[in-house]
């Protein structure tokens, strides 16, 4: 059953990078975070959130970027009485290096300081099985960072292929929780796991989470982000 999950989320974890633009070279300039459209107001204090990842954030293959994972989540925080907003930093084709060399830009390029950070990275580099050290050497760059800024994060964690063989898996799936744990984040597991194995819930590329997919997405982590808020 478990190898069936990881070769699903395999194809799930080409998200990241199929279709996708190139990676940007180290130390390259990156898009401004791009905010979702307007929703109708809700009362209560604007609770700023920043999502940086790569296409699963980006929305990649979805009709508008009214239907990404952070739009959606941030329609599902308001229905909640949260008046939540969230700025998109999702690139497509990003690794966790790409997503390091800018995160610190794109924090602190926001007009405030966000009261939460979402944090989705790791599917390219499986994909182009780098090592795992180096990808939790990234994410300890980027959670190293947002604790240094006083800003708490959503973590979101992925599962390793199993072509990749059982000392990889070994040594990359244990990075998310352990990091969580080191820098008090907390974590969505799999962040994947709500699609897996639900053909109508992926495009027709058998890789991409379809609008239907993201939602489904959305209503297993909405309870997780609102509560990683803090209490203002």
């Amino acid at each position: 059953m478990y190898r069936l999950v990881s070769l699903l989320a395999l194809a799930a974890l080409a998200a990241c990078s199929r279709g996708a633009p190139p990676v940007p070279e180290p130390g390259a300039s990156s898009p401004a975070a791009v905010e979702a459209p307007a929703l109708p107001p809700v009362m209560g204090p604007e609770r700023r959130i920043l999502a940086v990842g790569d296409s699963l954030f980006a929305g990649y293959g979805l009709a508008s970027p009214a239907e990404s994972y952070p739009a959606r989540l941030e329609a599902a925080l308001r229905a909640r009485g949260i008046n939540a907003r969230i700025a998109n930093a999702g690139v497509s084709g990003d690794t966790s290096g790409a997503g390091a060399e800018r995160f610190a830009f794109v924090l602190k390029s926001q007009p405030r300081k966000p009261d939460l950070i979402l944090l989705e990275f790791g599917g390219n580099d499986v994909l182009r099985a780098l090592p795992p050290e180096q990808t939790r050497a990234n994410l300890d760059r980027m959670l190293a960072e947002a604790r240094a800024q006083g800003v708490p994060v959503v973590l979101m964690g992925l599962l390793a292929p199993p072509n990749l063989g059982p000392d990889y898996k070994a040594r990359f799936e244990p990075i998310y929780p352990a990091l969580a744990k080191q820098y008090g984040a907390r974590l969505v597991p799999f962040f994947l796991a709500p699609v897996i194995g639900k053909p109508d819930l992926i495009q027709d590329d058998h890789i991409h989470p379809n609008a239907r997919g993201v939602d489904e997405i959305v209503a297993a982590s909405v309870e997780q982000v609102a509560g990683a808020l803090p209490r203002s």
